[in-house]
């Protein structure tokens, strides 16, 4: 019986880890890394100091510090749609992310509330838990981000 429920509450806690494992991401980062390989033919991922993360395309934005980061503020030449969307209050979350690869221009399109919103990116991603994986990844490397308080 000990053995039953040591295994029983191992089991658990292995399956709540990725979703409580740092507060900003529900998904799976390990698994996560193996999806972002289709995204680094346009996004990379360096850190602060020029430090390869992911070598990646530069047709995309850094991934670096996406998180909350507000949508088309980065060093990059973003479409006026997406830049549009940031200047409305959008900062990237998982949420917000998953929606958003799941059709980037029909996204911009609700968000915007503009039928002719357009996006540079044409990569859909249209797995739910794929892009709450690579959320989960682009967090886990990201910089360190503290838990946002309830008050």
């Amino acid at each position: 019986m000990k053995l039953f429920a040591a295994t029983a509450f191992t089991t658990i806690a292995l399956m709540s880890a990725p979703a409580f494992a740092d507060g900003h991401a529900t998904g799976d980062a390990e698994a996560g890394e193996k999806v972002f390989n289709k995204c680094k033919a346009c996004h990379m991922i360096q850190d602060a100091d020029g430090n390869d993360i992911v070598k990646g395309g530069r047709t995309g934005p850094n991934l670096y510090g996406v998180y909350t980061r507000v949508a088309g503020s980065a060093d990059f030449k973003y479409g006026k749609s997406i830049v549009e969307a940031g200047e409305a209050g959008l900062e990237w979350n998982e949420e917000e992310f998953v929606k958003y690869v799941a059709d980037p221009k029909k996204y911009l399109a609700e968000y915007t509330d503009n039928k002719r919103a357009k996006s540079k990116m044409a990569f859909k991603l249209r797995d739910e838990e794929d892009a709450a994986n690579v959320w989960a990844y682009l967090v886990s490397v990201g910089p360190e981000v503290e838990a946002k308080s309830d008050s």
